[in-house]
């Protein structure tokens, strides 16, 4: 290959590309993988599903069902809308969680984030703000970098996104003559912050939006992963005019079904079905019967129970390891449900530079910039507690622990910071 006037020697199309396109970047999750995958090293990174859970001759008969059935639907394009039968089902999973609506008001995705991808392109021109909590989930900064949004971060404190905050950035976004469109949050179990919004500061947050005609996100995919009993009921079950609420099976039934939904504003779900059109034509047909058939006949509550308590006894250990075995000045969330805790390092620490040792050592976390869009997070990491069994997580707690205790020891050496 050679180089000429359009491009270069590792990419001839680079001054090819649209704009949007130079702000694409790899996931620091994703680029973790293979590593992570590696059977000597603990992974502390990926929020997989537990899936060795699922009864796979259960799933291998409902699959059977299915072609047995409507092989002829199963195996057809399908509406840009999803299946009707499923928009019926996804009713009955969302009932628990307080949020209630009409099949007619569900869009059926390729998952959650492609619900997240379809708002953001029907709402969003280049430079269009979206506001985000203080960490974020990394898939939706992602999204949000590939529309060209201008993307502003909103602090969190103990129970959330802090209305205080959002109004202040609000006030500081109207000052430069911009107009805030829309916020993400993920108020229930965080990803990657593990903590919950209570009830009236999610009322306030959505009083502040409807004050300054802010649409929201409101991502729920752990709604029903509850550890204490305690179901939380989502901003779009009060305002739904307001809020575009976006679920997900791929964390109480299998991710690698990828099948999520968005219940949106009627105006702004057809627009979201065009979108959803343009993009995929239809989600598929087949595993959304797939997922239909699951939930009409199997005891998907039951599933969901399994699942919560095998995360909660993962979250119980995760914990009580870091009791045991981080040096002092390390804090940590305790999350209530879902698969994340957020750990905060003592001053002068550095999560992304002491990953490639915590990998010789056998361990791999998330560092915390992966889930910023500015650069902070230098001194934050999130731990997973979902996938692995409970020797392991211990195991890469130890490991984690002898990680920092060794930078402590370089801290000191050099001066800076540390314990």
């Amino acid at each position: 290959m050679t180089n000429n006037a359009n491009g270069s020697r590792l990419d001839p199309w680079v001054q090819a590309y649209a704009s949007r396109a130079t702000s694409m970047r790899a996931s620091e999750i994703r680029a973790l993988f293979a590593v992570a995958s590696r059977p000597e090293v603990v992974s502390l990174a990926g929020g997989m599903p537990f899936v060795e859970a699922l009864d796979v001759e259960m799933f291998r008969g409902v699959v059977n069902s299915v072609l047995t059935k409507d092989s002829k639907t199963a195996l057809q394009y399908g509406a840009g809308q999803g299946h009707v039968s499923l928009r019926e089902s996804v009713l009955e999973v969302m009932r628990p969680t307080g949020m209630t609506a009409h099949p007619d008001d569900i869009v059926i995705t390729a998952g959650s984030q492609m619900a997240i991808d379809l708002i953001v392109r029907v709402m969003c021109n280049p430079g269009d703000v979206i506001l985000v909590e203080s960490p974020s989930y990394v898939g939706a900064l992602g999204v949000f970098r590939a529309y060209e949004a201008d993307i502003r971060h909103v602090a969190m404190d103990e129970d959330g996104l802090n209305p205080t905050a959002m109004r202040e950035m609000i006030a500081k976004v109207k000052a430069e003559g911009k107009q805030v469109k829309l916020l993400y949050t993920i108020p229930s179990f965080h990803n990657p912050a593990g903590i919950t919004q209570p009830q009236q500061r999610r009322s306030e947050i959505v009083a502040i939006a409807e004050q300054e005609n802010v649409l929201i996100i409101e991502d729920d995919p752990y709604a029903l992963l509850s550890f204490d009993g305690v179901i939380h009921r989502p901003m779009a079950a009060n305002e739904k005019e307001r809020v575009v609420y976006c679920g997900s099976f791929s964390k109480i039934i299998s991710a690698g079904l990828r099948i999520g939904w968005a219940v949106a504003p009627h105006a702004l779900r057809e627009k979201l079905v065009l979108a959803n059109e343009a993009a995929t034509l239809c989600p598929s047909n087949f595993t959304q019967m797939i997922v239909d058939e699951y939930l009409r006949t199997q005891d998907w509550l039951a599933q969901v129970a399994t699942f919560r308590d095998i995360y909660k006894l993962r979250r119980d250990t995760l914990l009580s390891a870091l009791d045991d075995h981080m040096p002092a000045g390390v804090k940590w969330t305790v999350p209530t449900g879902g698969f994340y805790s957020w750990l905060t390092l003592p001053p002068g620490f550095d999560a992304t530079a002491m990953l490639p040792r915590a990998v010789t050592h056998l361990v791999a976390y998330v560092p915390g910039t992966g889930f910023f869009a500015d650069g902070q997070g230098r001194s934050n990491l999130r731990l997973s507690f979902c996938y692995p069994p409970p020797e392991r997580i211990v195991e890469g707690v130890k490991r984690l622990a002898n990680v920092m205790s060794e930078e402590a020891e370089l801290l000191k050496t050099f001066g800076v910071g540390g314990n």
